[in-house]
């Protein structure tokens, strides 16, 4: 199996190299990763100038790694034209949790949206932080059971799975919050006088039973199969019935 590994982090981030390490035991891995971090930027191309990229600086245990000058859906979309028969798309650990509305801007869930995209197989991970950084080392044993749960799961073309920041070792299977957000824009001044404004949000509603916010929140691994496909199926076929 030929696996490319990305993320929005950017090549140094060790969430990255967590991941990379746990695919290797399942075929050639070749990390892809944008060389500045691309958080939030969900499904963006780049299109008005060139994308390069070189060989990364980064030790990752003997593989092949390179550093890219654009996105995350840049660094699959690089990824699969040069190298051939790409099996599997693998995006993340990002470090921060990818929950409920995050998917529209996520640029991890996004990197593998764009996989499935060219016809691959994409999986996403993240993982819940609070002020300190993710212990990788104590979740690896996490992402390789997680991994081990999807890896052969074919059916499945897009994935999104979040880690709590201490998972206490079960795996469920979720659906999608859709929970109401109260967005705020706050405005400041900087040191020096200058306007700037903050986007906040603001849950006003529960956490749904069964979602990917409810597994997390409860210390279990959540794996949340999604689509492309954004069509309001329901109200089609609501619509047919009434002619």
């Amino acid at each position: 199996m030929k696996i490319l590994v990305t993320n929005d982090d950017g090549i140094y981030s060790p969430g990255l190299s967590c991941l990379a390490k746990v695919a290797a035991k399942y075929g050639e891995v070749i990390v892809m990763a944008p060389d500045v971090e691309q958080s939030s930027m969900g499904q963006a191309i780049t299109s008005a100038k060139p994308i390069t990229y070189k060989k990364s600086p980064i030790y990752f245990e003997g593989l092949e790694a390179y550093r890219v000058s654009g996105t995350p859906a840049d660094c699959v979309a690089l990824g699969a034209h040069l190298f051939e028969n790409i099996d599997l798309v693998l995006s993340g650990i990002n470090i921060g949790a990818n929950l409920g509305n995050s998917a529209w801007h996520s640029g991890t869930l996004s990197a593998a949206r764009q996989a499935v995209l060219f016809g691959i197989r994409g999986i996403a991970f993240s993982v819940s932080v609070n002020e300190q950084e993710p212990d990788f080392e104590a979740l690896e044993p996490f992402v390789k059971s997680a991994l081990k749960e999807v890896v052969h799961e074919n059916e499945r073309q897009l994935l999104n799975i979040n880690f709590p920041r201490k998972p206490e070792g079960e795996i469920v299977w979720t659906k999608q919050s859709i929970r109401h957000y109260d967005g705020k824009v706050i405005d400041q001044k900087d040191p020096m006088g200058r306007q700037h404004y903050w986007f906040t949000v603001t849950p006003i509603e529960e956490v749904e039973e069964g979602s990917d916010r409810w597994a997390v929140r409860h210390g279990k691994t959540s794996i949340t199969p999604m689509i492309l496909d954004l069509t309001d199926t329901k109200y089609m076929e609501e619509r047919a019935k009434n002619k």
